[in-house]
């Protein structure tokens, strides 16, 4: 078993909507290695945010499993699940996800706060990263106070500074005009020179041209292709 990969097999996900049994995810079998980016790509309800969210183990599948650096993810505790995810996971979700009551760098900060760094530190640190997403001029505002590109910026910062392992991304520049998606892009690739894993869910063919290759889902099934 590679130590520096997820590896996923027989990977199925079924949802049940009006007793009718949907499957969304179908026997997916792929390996995602560090210091690559992936781009995850396939039509709208094609699944992809579904993966994301099982990779993230915020979901259970219905059949297979996800084998995280070496470590089988299908029977393992609340507690070591939620290890697993602080240590080793990051997610940026595609409706952001902040929270509310902080300021944009409070919610950068919030993730080394969780892991009892100094919140002094925490906060300076949060402020580098909001400065390298251009938000060095928003740091008190509150969520509410940005508008959709500037909180998708701010949830970037957040996963970003981490520093995890694995990086999943739903839809990551959505809200973003070109030139700020070419340099979340441009801070994205620096990330396969520090060896992570990044994995994004995107139609955005820049992205999808610039990864090391593409994971494409169409009902329910998955392919690889070279992205270059």
């Amino acid at each position: 078993m590679n130590k520096n990969s997820i590896k996923v097999e027989k990977l199925s996900k079924n949802f049940v909507n009006n007793k009718v049994v949907v499957n969304v995810l179908n026997n997916l079998n792929f390996n995602l290695e560090t210091g690559k980016i992936i781009a995850l790509v396939g039509p709208s309800g094609s699944g992809k945010s579904t993966l994301l969210h099982l990779l993230a183990l915020l979901d259970k599948p219905t059949d297979g499993k996800i084998t995280i650096f070496g470590e089988p993810t299908q029977n393992i505790t609340e507690n070591k699940r939620n290890q697993l995810i602080r240590n080793h996971i990051s997610i940026i979700f595609q409706n952001n996800n902040l929270l509310l009551d902080f300021t944009a760098v409070e919610n950068v900060a919030m993730p080394l706060i969780i892991r009892n760094k100094n919140y002094n530190s925490s906060i300076k640190e949060a402020e580098s990263y909001l400065k390298k997403v251009n938000l060095g001029h928003r740091l008190d505002h509150f969520p509410s106070d940005l508008s959709g590109g500037e909180q998708q910026r701010v949830a970037i910062a957040r996963s970003l500074i981490s520093d995890t392992k694995i990086i999943l991304a739903d839809e990551p520049t959505g809200n973003l005009d070109n030139k700020n998606s070419s340099e979340v892009l441009s801070y994205f690739l620096k990330l396969k020179q520090k060896n992570k894993i990044v994995l994004i869910a995107t139609h955005n063919r820049e992205i999808a041209k610039k990864a090391d290759y593409t994971l494409s889902i169409r009902d329910g099934i998955i392919k690889t292709s070279n992205g270059k």
